[in-house]
């Protein structure tokens, strides 16, 4: 009842929630916010394995590929019917309400060992970041000549504790603050990245580029090209996926226009702007460093010092925050379960009121082992294995097809019901087809290049 007149009221929207007040304005913030990580830094180095013409043409096929299929998605956070269905408010809702439970599962499956395995992303990142800025100070004391190599190892155990110690903040709403400032460092390493770049191009020192990339010779084998180039298209899968948060992006849009409408424009600005600061970011890079250019391309400048420390700086907040926003839902999910399997248990589900100083908080005995243990093992694979470009290209390979195009098409078909067999259905299925092989490309060049890495280092001594 008390429901009912606030709805009649315009204080709530038709599933009794607040009113939510986002446009298609908002929902493209949302999504260059999101898209604007760590996975920018790594475009200059798929751009170089790529070359001009297909790197250029790589990140514009991803971009409308993008494009198509996070519109099917917009279309599916109503069900059955796009515009008055009920909401679905998770990726993972809306694969269940179309797809069945068999999907559901596949599709949690997907999404919370792509969550799990940025934490490890992350603290590599934060990691070559960190012994960026120890080089970069090194070598304005020391000259360009310096022995200037550090372990990562200390980097990750230093970030890995802090990381214990915000994994303890209990839930995902109470991480607006840390996101905030994530999201205005993520920006700033990208543009410092991008300007430090084009100095180098405008000053003519930039390296020779050409348009198939990195040249076949003594340092390059044919084999080892082919093998980066594989991996070079799941660095460019990571960087242009949102597939994560975009439900949860469109639970925040106003119903009028339709939030299928809406998140349509979104999709189309979000991705042209995402596409445009891509190829902007990977072609400076790719100009300034030509075949050598670094697998993160702010560890490539020393100078001036100061900026390359502010920008590697910011990346390492960035991570800070970003690790806790990709690792609380696989938090959720893992007590979620152990309170359904357990829900007796003290150990498990009990809360003791805490006050530390003037901080008072709740003390769980199961969350805190649970999650100190798994960041200790994210932070144990990261060291054995700290290789930059293969890991993200291996996370943005895993969650690329089925996250963003596999689901989105079968929904899309299940919504429409689209008769096996007809032109179209055989075009969406030729599509997913074509993004699966690319996914299984992508996963084959990283485990390779780790392989290579692994081969190439003892584990867990590792220096840059």
């Amino acid at each position: 009842m008390v429901i009912t007149r606030a709805l009649m009221e315009g204080e709530v929207d038709d599933d009794g929630r607040a009113k939510r007040t986002g446009n298609s304005l908002t929902a493209t913030t949302h999504i260059i916010t999101v898209v604007i990580g760590a996975g920018v830094l790594a475009l200059a180095y798929a751009m170089a394995q790529l070359g001009w013409i297909a790197g250029i043409a790589t990140m514009i096929a991803f971009a409308v590929i993008s494009t198509f299929t996070y519109n099917l998605v917009a279309d599916c956070y109503r069900f059955p019917d796009p515009i008055i269905g009920k909401r679905n408010y998770t990726y993972m809702q809306a694969v269940k309400a179309y797809l069945g439970g068999t999907m559901y599962v596949f599709c949690g499956l997907v999404q919370y060992t792509k969550l799990a395995g940025i934490t490890v992303g992350y603290t590599i990142t934060s990691a070559t970041s960190l012994v960026a800025i120890k080089k970069a100070i090194c070598f304005h004391k020391e000259g360009h000549q310096a022995y200037c190599k550090f372990s990562n190892n200390p980097f990750m155990i230093g970030f890995g504790i802090l990381q214990i110690f915000l994994s303890q903040i209990p839930n995902f709403h109470e991480l607006t603050w840390l996101s905030t400032i994530a999201a205005i460092t993520s920006f700033g390493y990208a543009f410092i990245a991008s300007g430090l770049s084009l100095s180098v191009v405008i000053s003519g020192k930039g390296q020779p580029t050409s348009i198939t990339g990195t040249r076949i010779g003594p340092e390059l084998s044919a084999e080892d090209k082919v093998w980066r180039v594989f991996s070079s298209l799941g660095n460019i899968a990571l960087a242009a996926n949102y597939s994560t948060v975009i439900f949860d992006i469109m639970d925040t849009l106003k119903s009028d226009p339709p939030e299928n409408k809406q998140m349509k424009k979104a999709n189309v600005m979000g991705v042209t702007a995402m596409t445009i600061l891509f190829l902007l970011c990977s072609g400076f890079g790719y100009a300034a460093f030509g075949d050598h250019t670094p697998g993160n391309i702010l560890t490539g400048f020393y100078e001036p010092f100061w900026l390359v420390a502010l920008g590697n700086t910011f990346v390492v907040i960035h991570m800070v925050g970003a690790y806790q926003v990709m690792a609380q839902p696989f938090y959720r999910i893992v007590e979620m379960g152990a309170n359904m399997v357990w829900p007796e248990s003290d150990f498990i589900n009990k809360e003791y009121p805490t006050k530390l100083g003037n901080i008072r908080f709740n003390f769980n005995l199961f969350r805190l082992i649970w999650r100190t243990i798994f960041v200790i093992l994210s932070t144990i694979l990261a060291m054995a294995m700290p290789f930059f470009n293969e890991i993200l290209s291996l996370l943005g390979a895993i969650g690329f097809w089925p996250l963003v195009v596999f689901f989105p098409i079968q929904m899309h078909i299940r919504q429409r019901q689209i008769k096996k067999r007809t032109l179209k259905w055989c075009m969406l299925q030729l599509l997913s087809f074509m993004c699966f092989i690319v996914t299984v490309t992508a996963v084959v060049g990283s485990v390779h290049g780790i392989s290579q890495d692994l081969h190439k280092y003892k584990v867990f001594t590792y220096r840059q």
